[in-house]
């Protein structure tokens, strides 16, 4: 079977999600500029939810009525949205955007581990512990070896981020195990309404009814609630299913630059050098892990290790 091919169509639409996430992080920052981010958090997954259940209903698609998926749609949601959304949403309190944004590209690095120690058709290769070392080797550049031994709210921001990205991982290994079976958008509903089960509830709790009062306010949580989750997970599924999950992994790699960029236009954010060397190592790790560099690479090493 041939591999999928990115097509111009695929192209854009892959440029096109890469932007829109990208864009989010600057709106997470902005809202939270007035309101708390429990709050943020609650407001994202809620309106989120209802976009997309009107999705299924304009679509006509099937529902689950058995209460175990809905269980495993609930703890989707806690794992892929509630954790890493609030994790993420706190640390940008403390550290920039351009950063935040850098270490949640090690969402896919934490995702092959979590995945070669709980399933066992994925297994950790040469070619992917490669990968997994320039991941982790980028990570540590980025935030700097000695913030891992201070406790202040930016070393504890940066690992609240990475924290976030291995819930992402821990998601992805339930989907596959528990929602399989499901419609993309019936799943992403679900797991956003078992999120907004939790998450209204605790920011009702932890800070009271916070309604949004300055427009700039409501155009970053429309934003990032409407756009940058619903429409997102949308298009996300479109680009899985005509290019394939191999090239959506382009998509990580072309989200902190865009989230770099806006952050420095319009927050004046500077990062240091040793971000940049950091995603750059986490860029290479990503590459390995994509494989196509790879085979690539060894390709030409098979054929120069027999000359003499």
């Amino acid at each position: 079977m041939a591999a999928p091919v990115l097509t111009t169509r695929a192209w854009f639409e892959l440029l096109l999600l890469s932007a829109i996430w990208g864009g989010s992080f600057l709106a997470i920052r902005t809202a939270l500029d007035e309101i708390p981010f429990v709050t943020s958090v609650a407001w994202r997954v809620g309106l989120a939810a209802l976009v997309l259940w009107a999705v299924v209903v304009v679509r006509n698609l099937s529902v689950p009525h058995d209460p175990r998926v809905w269980g495993a749609l609930l703890v989707m949601g806690l794992l892929n949205n509630v954790l890493p959304f609030g994790l993420m949403a706190w640390g940008q309190l403390f550290i920039e955007t351009g950063l935040t944004s850098i270490l949640n590209a090690a969402t896919a690095i934490f995702g092959v581990l979590v995945a070669a120690l709980l399933l066992p058709d994925e297994r950790l290769t040469p070619k992917r512990a490669v990968g997994v070392a320039l991941g982790f080797a980028g990570v540590v550049t980025a935030i700097g070896p000695g913030a891992l031994l201070d406790v202040d709210p930016r070393s504890l921001a940066q690992l609240a981020v990475l924290a976030g990205t291995v819930s992402y991982a821990f998601a992805g290994v339930w989907a596959r195990t528990r929602l399989s079976g499901l419609s993309p958008v019936v799943s992403a509903a679900g797991m956003l309404t078992g999120s907004s089960l939790v998450a209204i509830p605790a920011a009702l709790w932890i800070d009271g009814a916070v309604w949004p009062r300055q427009p700039d306010t409501w155009a970053a949580v429309a934003y990032y609630a409407v756009i940058a989750t619903a429409f997102a997970y949308l298009l996300y599924f479109r680009i899985l299913r005509v290019a394939g999950s191999g090239n959506l992994m382009l998509c990580t790699l072309l989200v902190a630059p865009v989230a770099i960029v806006l952050g420095a236009w319009a927050r004046d954010e500077a990062l240091g050098a040793n971000a940049f060397a950091g995603f750059a190592l986490l860029a290479l790790g990503l590459i390995v892990l994509d494989g196509r560099a790879w085979a690539r690479l060894t390709a030409w090493a098979r054929p120069a290790s027999g000359r003499g």
